[in-house]
């Protein structure tokens, strides 16, 4: 049987998920030997970037009218789509400030240099383009996306963890840094599969991997309210990662 044909992609990012896939490193081989990688730039000198591919891995959020022109190309000639990391799936850091004009943001960080190029507010892929899977994470798990790999290589849509952190953290048997230390911590809100490394060192979650099905906001936020945290506080943590999440737009609209 034919190895799937891959293209590995990135949009504005940090590169993060392209060098978890190279840190891979013992399984790069196992990998190499049931995927024909067409394109990785990151990786490879030489790529193709006209043939067919059955699976195109994408990460980073959309920021430049090039890449959301880049992006349909590469839906067009893929048979799946797979967003990979926080950016792609969610809009990540860089659409944190979306509110904020992106001329003015240009302005700020490269003053006149900035003219060079043009930008749009940052949006997840899936704004621009239909994406049939998600891998959140800022970076992905290496885990997960081995067993991503192994389950489309057999033909099977990967299974993700579809719980809060919250929920990893028990396993661990962490002290709960939101209940009783009266700490900003997203656990409750954020999608799982960190295994809550970030709590069980003491470190509140963040809300890297944005948030988990469903998440309740509003509870959330009043337990935060009631530890003394302002609405400003909360709102600005919780945007962090996934701003244009329909799930806090639509929480945050009614405000």
């Amino acid at each position: 049987m034919a190895k799937p044909k891959v293209g590995v992609f990135g949009m504005t990012g940090c590169a993060g998920e392209q060098i978890v896939i190279l840190n891979c490193e013992d399984e790069l081989m196992d990998i190499l030997k049931v995927l024909d990688i067409r394109s990785f730039h990151t990786a490879m000198s030489e790529n193709d970037e006209q043939c067919d591919l059955d699976i195109a891995f994408v990460e980073g959020a959309v920021v430049q009218p090039e890449e959301e022109v880049w992006l349909k190309k590469i839906r067009k000639r893929s048979r799946l789509l797979i967003a990979l990391g926080t950016c792609a799936v969610w809009g990540g850091v860089a659409a944190m400030k979306n509110e904020v004009s992106p001329q003015r943001l240009k302005d700020e960080v490269y003053g006149p240099r900035g003219q060079i190029f043009k930008s749009i507010p940052a949006q997840p892929l899936h704004s621009f383009v239909k994406v049939d899977f998600s891998v959140s994470g800022c970076p992905i798990e290496k885990e997960q996306f081995l067993q991503a790999i192994a389950s489309l290589v057999h033909g099977d849509i990967p299974v993700l963890p579809k719980y809060a952190v919250c929920t990893e953290c028990k396993l661990n048997e962490n002290t709960c840094l939101l209940v009783e230390k009266s700490e900003l911590c997203l656990g409750p809100i954020t999608v799982a599969g960190c295994n809550a490394r970030c709590l069980s060192y003491g470190i509140p979650c963040c809300g890297c991997r944005g948030p988990v099905e469903e998440a309740n906001i509003a509870s959330e936020v009043e337990i935060l309210k009631e530890k003394g945290f302002t609405l400003g506080d909360i709102r600005n943590q919780l945007r962090t990662y996934a701003a244009p999440a329909e799930v806090l737009q639509t929480y945050f609209t009614k405000r």
